[in-house]
C-alpha cells in the first residue's frame, strides 16, 4: 500500500529525515510517534507530495509528486494545525467534496455525529471557528470521502470526550479497509488505537513494532471513582468527561471510550492525593 524507500530530507543543511524505509499495508493502524522535531510531520508531508526529497514514496505504486491529484483523492488527511482558510464552512465542504468526487452529504452526516451542526455555521468563515469546531469539520471532510489511506496528525487533540468516542467508532468502521497513519508526540494518546508503533528520533526510525490489538476502538468502559474527600478541581475535570456525582462529590460515575483509557488514567494522576479507588469495567 504505502512504501517509503530510503527517504531523506534536508532543510538548510539540517537533516530532518535520514534513510527511512517503511511499508504500511491495508488494515495496519500505525502510531507515528516521537518528540517535536523528530521528523513525523516531514514524513507525512512527503507522503502527501508536498516536499521534494531523496528516495521514493509510493501509494499503490503511484508517486505522490508525479500523480498528486490521483493519490490525494485516496487519502483522508486531518492536519495538526488547521489551515488559515477564510472560505465559509458550507463552501468549504462543497469544495472538498468536489475535489475528491464525494457526496457532501456524507461530510454533513459525520459532522453531525461529532456534535457539530455545520449547517448552522455554514456562512461562517472557517478561520473564525473555535479549535474544536475546526477539528470536527476537518475530521468530517477526511472521513466523509471514499479513501483507502487515513493520515491523522494529532486527530483528537481539540475534541471533547464524547466526540473522541464518536471518532474512535468511525475509525473502527474502517479499520479493515484502510491503512491508518496516526501521528502523535505521545504514545499514550494513541496506543489503544493502533496495532503497530513506529518511533522517529532525529529523522531515523528507532522503533518499529507490532503491538497487541485487543482494545475495540468502539468499546466503552463503565467507570467509578471514589475520593477520600470532595475536590472542586477534580469535579470540574471529570464533568468534562461526562461524569456525574453520586455521593456529594466523593463518588463519581461515568463512561470512558476504550481507546481513551490511558489518556483518562493520565488525567487522574493529577489528583492522586484524593483518589481512594478506581474501577474500570468494559461493557459487554
Amino acid at each position: 500500500m504505502i512504501i517509503f524507500e530510503n527517504i531523506a530530507k534536508t532543510f538548510r543543511r539540517n537533516k530532518v529525515l535520514e534513510n527511512v524505509n517503511l511499508q504500511i499495508n491495508t488494515g495496519e493502524r500505525v502510531a507515528l510517534v516521537g518528540s517535536n522535531g523528530a521528523g513525523k510531520t516531514t514524513l507525512i508531508r512527503c507522503l502527501l507530495g508536498e516536499y521534494l526529497h531523496d528516495g521514493k514514496v509510493t501509494v499503490d505504486g503511484l508517486s505522490p509528486r508525479k500523480n498528486r491529484s490521483e493519490v490525494l483523492k485516496r487519502i483522508g488527511f486531518v492536519p495538526q494545525l488547521p489551515p488559515p482558510v477564510r472560505m465559509p464552512v458550507g463552501q468549504l465542504i462543497r469544495f472538498a467534496a468536489a475535489v475528491c468526487g464525494s457526496d457532501p452529504a456524507n461530510m454533513h452526516e459525520i459532522a453531525g455525529q461529532l456534535g457539530l451542526d455545520d449547517k448552522a455555521i455554514r456562512r461562517q468563515p472557517f478561520n473564525k471557528l473555535s479549535g474544536g469546531q475546526k477539528q470536527k469539520l476537518l475530521i468530517a471532510i477526511a472521513l466523509g470521502r471514499e479513501c483507502d489511506v487515513l493520515v491523522l496528525d494529532e486527530p483528537a487533540a481539540n475534541l471533547d470526550p464524547e466526540a473522541r468516542h464518536t471518532l474512535f467508532g468511525l475509525l473502527a468502521e474502517r479499520q479493515d479497509q484502510v491503512a491508518m497513519l496516526i501521528s502523535s508526540h505521545r504514545l499514550d494518546e494513541v496506543a489503544a488505537l493502533v496495532n503497530r508503533v513506529i518511533e522517529l528520533d532525529l529523522g531515523k526510525v528507532v522503533l518499529d513494532d507490532h503491538v497487541a490489538d485487543q482494545v475495540g476502538m468502539s468499546s466503552l468502559l463503565d467507570s467509578k471513582i471514589t475520593l477520600t474527600r470532595p475536590d472542586s478541581a477534580f469535579a470540574s475535570t471529570v464533568r468534562e468527561w461526562g461524569f456525574k456525582d453520586s455521593d456529594n462529590g466523593a463518588v463519581w460515575s461515568g463512561q470512558i471510550a476504550g481507546p481513551d483509557r490511558l489518556r483518562f488514567l493520565g488525567v487522574l494522576t493529577r489528583y492522586a492525593g484524593v483518589l481512594k479507588g478506581i474501577h474500570l469495567e468494559e461493557k459487554s
